[in-house]
C-alpha cells in the first residue's frame, strides 16, 4: 500500500516531476530539432496536451521557439541549464539542512 504524502511534500514531488519533464523535453528538442508535438508526445509517451503545456512554458521562458517545421531551442538554453545546475546545487544544500533538522526532531 502506498503511503499518503503530506500536501507540502506532495507539492514538492509534483513540482520536481514537472521540472524533470520540462528538462527532458528541452533536451529532446535540442537533439531532434525541429520537432513537433506529435513526435515529442510519442517519444515521451505523454498525452499531447502535456507536451503542449511544457512547450508553451519553455517558449514563454525564451528557451525554445516555435517554427513551422517544429520547436527549436534558442541561445538561452545553455545559460539557463548552467543557472539551473547552480540552483539545484543550492536546493540540495537546503534539503540536506532540512533533513538534518528533522533528525533533531526524532
Amino acid at each position: 500500500m502506498k503511503k499518503q504524502m503530506s500536501t507540502l511534500a506532495g507539492k514538492l514531488v509534483n513540482d520536481l516531476d514537472l521540472l524533470q519533464r520540462h528538462i527532458v523535453m528541452l533536451q529532446l528538442v535540442a537533439e531532434n530539432e525541429p520537432i513537433g508535438i506529435i513526435k515529442l508526445a510519442e517519444m515521451l509517451r505523454l498525452p499531447q496536451h502535456k507536451v503542449r503545456y511544457s512547450l508553451r512554458l519553455l517558449e514563454s521562458d525564451g528557451l525554445i521557439e516555435a517554427t513551422t517545421a517544429g520547436a527549436r531551442v534558442t541561445k538561452k538554453v545553455k545559460p539557463f541549464l548552467n543557472e539551473l545546475k547552480d540552483q539545484l546545487g543550492s536546493m540540495n544544500v537546503s534539503i540536506k539542512n532540512i533533513q538534518k533538522s528533522l533528525e533533531d526532531v526524532e
